[in-house]
């Protein structure tokens, strides 16, 4: 049939009475939708939609623009720099450099970099940094400088800071207590220390200190002062009569501890970094900086501690990183020091530099960076971390005079001495085994190995009371503190301050009645135990009080506690 021009081309199928769906033309669309129907056609369209949505879903989408890299230069200087320095040394805040933060694993200092760190002025940066910046800026901080870190004599001068003068603090103690029975805690949860009365335990002065404390703090031959030495290397003079801190110094940039003179007129300073001993004097103005390098001047060390040999009139500096032991002499007249080889002694043919205030070296065949002295200071016993075994050196001959047997990794540090069936004997705690040694310190030689309930830290007796007390801080009964029969070398008993927390650390008071312990825990506690009978007589709140540290004891050496 042939269409006319202007015709009706669906007319027949009008006048037949069907219905045409609208737009069934004569083109080939509109024919094939009018031959399988409306409803049909809309089907296969949605299905041809589905199938092209799916199609685009398969093909590559285009790649993500990268993340820019993270500035962590840039984010310390504007987040970081005002409380710990532009150089990393530490200001307000501590040093952040990797000597500084050995002890602290990098998913902590991000999670202190996220949530700050309580009862400091650390605050947390989370969420104004993201997840990529916090862990770009430990990475930054746990990488070495791009210079290496110095900190001289200059430095150290203007370092200093002077709270009192002498003439403004009275000469008589400002309280009623004995100030001959106090003890100074030095509390770590939230760097402060108090001063606690030793006869009714109750605290007479509570103070902030620089962060993080080390080595135990030293007093003044008359026990008036105390010093203070902090990792980040200030060292500071308190004055416990007058309770009031007189002055500060920073003496390095990592310290490891502090020693004062018996005289009192010097404070030695040990370093590992930099690489140094610093002799200050007794108001911390600065005496002398010694490297620390081997007699070659070839290598350099990290100085692990310092001590005082008061019946030698002199200090003694442990070495990590070089086998030789130095003894530092504070007396003028000390005999001169032969440098290099002698000819002859007696007319003087050779090198010598003067005895006082420089190093007389005991060279040995391994490092020791763990002491521990006989009473009259003439042999230390020292070991080395790594070596796992012990030596005898003697200061005066200055070479090793007796191997010791020792297991694991002895913590001569922490020993204590005591007479034993009539004989000297030094007992140690063990870092790595559950077990005390005890050496006889004529022979050398092992007396006993008393098995305990885990690797402890600290031990300690004292004269008046036949227990020595010891720790497991290290081990799965780190909440008990086990006591040993220093007449049968047995365990005599036990006590557990808190159940589930870390108890460390024992000290007496000046007479030997009672023991005070840690509750090593920053809602911890001292608790004072009577010595005798084991029972507890009070209990102190304290944060995380790491050390307690009797003025008398200290000062007299009691063969009970570590010097």
């Amino acid at each position: 049939m042939q269409t006319r021009p202007g015709s009706d081309p669906d007319a027949p199928a009008r006048e037949r009475g069907q219905a045409t769906p609208a737009g069934c033309g004569l083109s080939l669309l509109s024919r094939w939708r009018c031959a399988i129907g409306w409803t049909v056609y809309l089907a296969i369209a949605v299905l041809v939609v589905a199938f092209a949505g799916a199609a685009a879903a398969q093909s590559p989408a285009p790649a993500a623009a990268p993340a820019a890299p993270v500035d962590a230069g840039a984010l310390y200087t504007t987040h970081c720099a005002a409380c710990h320095g532009a150089d990393r040394f530490g200001v307000m805040g501590p040093a952040l450099l990797p000597e500084s933060l050995e002890r602290l694993r990098k998913p902590a200092a991000a999670e202190t970099i996220a949530k700050g760190r309580a009862a400091t002025q650390m605050a947390g940066f989370s969420p104004a940094l993201s997840k990529a910046e916090i862990d770009a800026l430990v990475a930054y901080i746990y990488s070495p400088p791009a210079t290496k870190p110095v900190w001289g004599e200059a430095d150290i001068r203007a370092s200093r800071v002077v709270h009192r003068t002498r003439d403004s603090l009275p000469d008589k103690p400002s309280f009623s207590a004995d100030p001959l029975n106090l003890f100074v805690v030095v509390e770590a949860g939230d760097h402060h220390a108090s001063i606690l009365d030793g006869d009714r335990f109750e605290r007479i002065a509570r103070f902030p200190t620089r962060y993080a404390l080390h080595g135990g703090p030293k007093f003044s031959p008359d026990g008036r002062f105390v010093y203070f030495a902090s990792r980040d290397g200030w060292i500071s003079k308190y004055d416990i009569w007058n309770l009031a801190m007189v002055a500060e110094v920073r003496a390095g940039l990592n310290t490891r501890n502090a020693a004062v003179s018996g005289d009192g007129r010097y404070v030695m300073v040990g370093n590992y970094l930099p690489h140094s001993v610093v002799v200050l004097d007794a108001d911390l103005n600065l005496v002398k900086v010694m490297p620390a390098v081997d007699r070659e001047g070839r290598r350099s060390s990290r100085v692990s501690a310092v001590y005082d040999a008061s019946p030698r009139r002199s200090f003694v500096v442990a070495l990590k990183d070089i086998p030789e032991v130095w003894e530092v002499s504070y007396d003028p007249k000390a005999p001169e020091i032969p440098i290099g080889v002698i000819h002859d002694f007696q007319y003087r043919e050779g090198a010598f530099v003067p005895g006082f205030m420089n190093v007389r070296r005991s060279v040995l065949q391994d490092t020791l960076d763990d002491f521990f002295f006989t009473q009259d200071y003439s042999e230390v016993m020292g070991a080395s971390r790594e070596a796992g075994k012990g030596q005898v050196v003697h200061l005066d001959v200055r070479r090793k005079i007796a191997d010791l047997d020792l297991p694991g990794m002895p913590h001569l540090g922490s020993g204590i001495t005591f007479v034993h069936d009539g004989r000297p004997v030094m007992a140690t705690p063990n870092l790595k085994e559950g077990v005390v040694s005890v050496i006889d310190m004529k022979t050398w030689k092992a007396v006993k190995q008393i098995a305990t309930n885990g690797p402890g830290f600290f031990m300690r007796s004292h004269d008046a009371t036949p227990y020595a007390w010891i720790d497991s801080m290290m081990g799965a009964r780190k909440d008990t503190l086990q006591v040993i029969d220093k007449r049968t070398l047995a365990i005599a008993g036990e006590v557990t301050p808190s159940p589930g927390k870390t108890a460390a650390h024992i000290e007496f008071d000046r007479y030997g009645r009672h023991a005070l312990a840690s509750v090593w825990e920053n809602d911890g506690a001292v608790v004072v135990y009577d010595a005798a009978t084991l029972k507890e007589v009070k209990r102190i709140p304290a944060s995380k009080p790491v050390g307690k540290y009797n003025v008398w004891n200290k000062i007299t050496r009691e063969a009970g506690t570590s010097h």
